[in-house]
């Protein structure tokens, strides 16, 4: 019996898999596809979705080929209205927004999971799932597989989902959607999204990496119909509608589609055995680039709880604290991408007078430019009001972080005198931060003997004053404890993870 079978080799089922595995996980992760996917619709990933995936190990040089953008300029009506700052550093976010294509994402991951000994069972189409007390039965032409436990990450139109019986209630927010990806000598800054609004229509071209290859995104007109041809056509008739541009500087076509923007979220996101993630547990529309993102941070929240459980040293309760911390997240990016999508596209003259005489010409401030890129760095994301995050009774002074908050990714120091950073030691590992003066052994002691063997923590010493009491720092770089006492300590693992001491490894225990 497999531990753990993931279904879905996108982004979100990769992720899962390379946490999984650098946790010593057995998993394996199949795909009805032959292979990796050629065309992507996912733009590129948010600081918050670089981070994950520097603390899985699978970053490696795509900062380096990416596109890194400086400006989204919006016009409106032909003429420019605002000029929108972006990947400017602020004290919350350090790293820039990364534009690139979702195959270079998946394959930065799929490199990563293979040097941790997986490889993508490709071709493999699922047929049918049951699932019993034990674990979960998979059906493939010519095989069934066991597994104790099933993770969905096949989209949308997600088979685990369905056989899992978990509703995903929703609404369409646009009928039809183009995209297409073109070599084009536009005459349009290399580092600058740019945006052009008019009435009730609008053309977005995003610059990608490559020898002048652009991005080019507009709603269908209602007669539209299938990708191909007619999906280029209308984007260059838009192109000279919205910017004056001759369709002739669209050279060749790479990648053409239309697509229709829902809004959708599953009813739980555990049914027994079976967890869903990313696309398989919500989607929505692209606008403002949070859906590959949020599917990233799903499967590393999800991945070091469901390797505590396997290794036993957590119960299978821990697994419900997944849907508690991520659900909620998904909720809101619902919502907020689509009161975007429609103030963008503007469907009634109301919203379009609200569009272009008030909500455009507030991006050129640069607080509001400061609060729409915070935003959409997603690290503003935190767990507080989680099933592990802060109570009424552990609340420090304003100002001072909280559990279930983010902890940046700050210069230590290990017990070896080593120089780190403290993102760079998580991923599959615990950190427990101690003060530059402070003696945590007896902390140490404590966590270690709650996590077990398989659960690695490493004692880190901040390079900074500010740090004055001993922190625990859970492996998706959220604060989970801080303070000074041992018994604290010990009684936040027994309340919160349902440890006491090291137990058997998981079959039995959901």
């Amino acid at each position: 019996m497999s531990s753990v079978v993931i279904v879905g080799a996108g982004p979100t089922g990769l992720a899962l898999a390379c946490g999984l595995a650098a946790s010593g996980v057995p998993v394996r992760i199949v795909e009805k596809r032959d292979g990796p996917a050629t065309t992507s619709r996912a733009l590129g990933l948010q600081p918050r979705g670089a981070e994950v995936l520097d603390r899985l190990g699978a970053l490696a040089d795509l900062p380096e080929r990416s596109v890194r953008i400086s400006r989204v300029v919006t016009h409106v009506n032909g003429r420019q209205m605002a000029s929108l700052q972006v990947g400017r550093p602020t004290k919350l976010v350090r790293r820039p927004g990364l534009l690139m294509s979702q195959t270079e994402v998946e394959a930065a991951l799929r490199k990563r999971l293979g040097a941790l000994g997986v490889e993508v069972e490709w071709g493999k189409e699922l047929l049918s799932v049951t699932q019993d007390a034990s674990g979960v039965t998979l059906t493939f032409p010519g095989e069934q597989l066991r597994s104790a436990w099933l993770v969905g990450c096949d989209g949308a139109h997600s088979l685990v989902r369905k056989a899992a019986g978990i509703d995903f209630p929703g609404v369409s927010v646009i009928e039809n959607f183009l995209l297409a990806d073109v070599q084009a000598d536009l005459p349009l800054p290399s580092d600058t999204v740019s945006v052009w609004l008019r009435a009730d229509s609008m053309l977005g071209a995003f610059p990608l990496p490559g020898d002048h290859v652009w991005r080019l995104m507009a709603p269908a007109r209602p007669d539209a119909t299938s990708p191909g041809a007619g999906t280029v056509d209308e984007l260059t008739r838009q192109l000279r509608h919205h910017a004056g541009l001759d369709p002739s500087v669209v050279g060749r076509v790479l990648w053409s589609s239309t697509f229709r923007i829902h809004r959708r979220l599953a009813s739980t996101y555990r049914r027994g055995r079976i967890l869903l993630a990313g696309d398989a547990a919500h989607i929505h529309s692209p606008f403002g680039g949070q859906g590959m993102n949020t599917g990233l941070g799903d499967a590393e929240n999800l991945a070091w709880k469901l390797a505590m459980v396997l290794h036993g040293a957590a119960p299978g309760a821990l697994l419900d604290t997944y849907e508690a911390e991520r659900r909620p997240i998904a909720r809101e990016v619902l919502a907020s991408t689509s009161s975007l999508t429609r103030m963008v596209v503007g469907d009634t003259p109301l919203a379009r007078a609200a569009r272009d005489r008030v909500f455009i010409p507030l991006m050129n401030r640069p607080l509001v430019q400061k609060l729409i890129w915070e935003q959409s760095s997603q690290l503003k994301i935190h767990y507080r009001r989680g099933p592990l995050g802060v109570r009424l009774t552990e609340r420090w002074p304003l100002g001072i972080p909280q559990a279930g908050d983010r902890v940046p990714d700050v210069p230590c120091t290990r017990p070896d005198g080593s120089s780190t950073r403290l993102h760079a030691e998580l991923g599959a590992r615990w950190a427990l931060l101690v003060p530059p003066l402070g003696d945590g052994e007896a902390h140490r002691a404590v966590a270690e003997r709650h996590l077990g063997p398989d659960t690695p923590l490493t004692p880190l010493t901040p390079s900074t004053a500010a740090c004055r009491h001993v922190t625990l720092v859970r492996p998706d770089g959220h604060m989970a404890w801080r303070g000074n006492s041992t018994a604290s300590l010990d009684t936040w693992f027994s309340t919160r993870l349902g440890t006491t001491t090291h137990r058997t490894p998981e079959n039995e225990d959901t």
